[in-house]
């Protein structure tokens, strides 16, 4: 398979982005820029099938990165589990099951991103079927072009929105703030589906507004 045809980028923005440090349990602290996660999550929104597997090879930040404080409301429980629904679905309860927001509601401080762009670079991985890998690549351009997604992208949390455009050509010059080499500290990758959801992560480093992302189970991301 040649991955360089598979390859494609995306341009993304906001107004406000949260990407959570996971180590921050109790108050929201985003992350400097997208983690590669996110960025996962933005292409799967638009184009997502079984048969493929995106892999995010770089993140360019586009705008300074800027902080602002907000405080949020947030659902202080979990919903039910899936083995909960499970007894619903099959009929064993029947009882109503129902969260109420009024009753369980938190506020919170988060420090979040303000005016976010970033060009993600990607590309898939075809892990099963008998389709040529390229109609993927061009159902992606369409649906990117178009606007079409799946679930409306988002930035970190979905009440950030994302807008996005298919991107060709060079990504321009990052902010003259964004200069240099800048070390981000160790950042989530992604979680690791095929090992139980185990959480892995990298040390990212930024250099000249791009930051290069190692594949999942190189050497260079820790579990």
């Amino acid at each position: 398979m040649d991955i360089e045809k598979n390859r494609v980028s995306l341009r993304i923005w906001g107004e406000f982005a949260c990407f959570t440090r996971p180590e921050m349990k109790v108050e929201r602290v985003s992350y400097d820029v997208m983690t590669p996660s996110a960025a996962r999550g933005v292409l799967e929104a638009i184009y997502w099938k079984p048969e493929i597997r995106w892999v995010v090879r770089k993140i360019h930040v586009l705008q300074p990165i800027r902080f602002t404080n907000i405080r949020r409301n947030e659902l202080g429980g979990v919903g039910p589990s899936d083995r909960t629904l499970k007894s619903y679905l099959g009929g064993e309860k029947t009882n109503v099951l129902a969260q109420v927001i009024e009753d369980d509601r938190q506020q919170r401080a988060a420090t979040i991103l303000q005016n976010v762009e970033y060009i993600i670079e990607a590309h898939y991985e075809v892990i099963k079927g008998n389709d040529p890998p390229q109609k993927h690549y061009e159902m992606f351009k369409r649906r990117a072009s178009k606007g079409q997604c799946f679930q409306r992208p988002y930035l970190g949390c979905r009440e950030f929105v994302a807008d996005f455009e298919w991107y060709e050509g060079d990504p321009p010059a990052a902010d003259i703030s964004l200069a240099g080499e800048r070390d981000l500290g160790f950042m989530l990758h992604d979680i690791d589906f095929q090992n139980g959801m185990t959480p892995r992560f990298f040390r990212a480093t930024m250099k000249g507004g791009v930051i290069e992302v190692p594949q999942l189970y190189s050497s260079e991301v820790k579990a």
